[in-house]
């Protein structure tokens, strides 16, 4: 079942499968798509991840060419950060509206490409609206963030060292920015492009499973 409760975002969402009380063992996944993307990509992937957990997937409000995006960019790897900053913020809020709305404890983000990097932004910009995130093929979002408090939250970075998208370097940059902010940190690099293969699920999964049961 689909529900589309009218929040500041369009999004679908699908309550878990597990019974009443389930949801903290097993939490809410937040999906977020990459370019192109809207709140249809990521569901079937949320729902491999993670069979019984409830799933909120919003559409990113940006158009770029006609294709929705969570923030705008100047060019290919250059950010608008003050587009960002306010993008996040918003998502977050967004985040906290579902919450209330659908009765859900705080969710764990998977985020693919740009869905990736906003979710990196949030954690930076409003620590605690994520319980958790799976970033697949991010970028650091923001030169200089805010200091933050991410006190232990699971993060797992997945990059490709064939992405032809990614700066060298870059996802090990974002992986020491969020450890810096007290996140757990676990970053792998695969034999990939920028596409997701069976080791993204097969890593995320395993991931999201030491997560429910710590």
């Amino acid at each position: 079942m689909t529900e589309t409760t009218r929040l500041s975002f369009i999004h679908r969402f699908e309550p878990d499968t597990a019974g009443q009380g389930a949801a903290r063992q097993n939490p809410p996944l937040l999906l977020l798509h990459g370019t192109g993307g809207d709140e249809n990509d990521l569901m079937p992937l949320g729902r491999m991840l993670a069979p019984d957990a409830a799933l909120l997937s919003p559409r990113g409000k940006v158009l770029e060419g006609g294709m929705p995006r969570f923030f705008r960019r100047l060019a290919e790897g250059v950010f608008d950060e003050a587009d960002v900053r306010r993008r996040a913020a918003e998502l977050a809020d967004f985040v906290d509206e579902a919450r209330e709305a659908y009765d859900l404890p705080a969710p764990v983000a998977v985020g693919f490409s740009n869905g990736a990097n906003i979710a990196a932004a949030m954690l930076l910009l409003r620590p605690g609206t994520l319980a958790a995130a799976a970033l697949l093929r991010a970028m650091v979002p923001l030169a200089e963030p805010p200091a933050a408090e991410l006190a232990g939250t699971p993060v797992l970075i997945l990059s490709g060292d064939a992405d032809p998208i990614m700066p060298a370097g870059n996802p090990a940059r974002l992986a020491a920015m969020l450890a810096k902010a007290g996140a757990a940190v676990q970053h792998r690099t695969l034999p990939a492009g920028h596409g997701l293969g069976q080791a993204d699920l097969t890593i995320t999964r395993d991931w999201l499973d030491r997560i429910r049961a710590a």
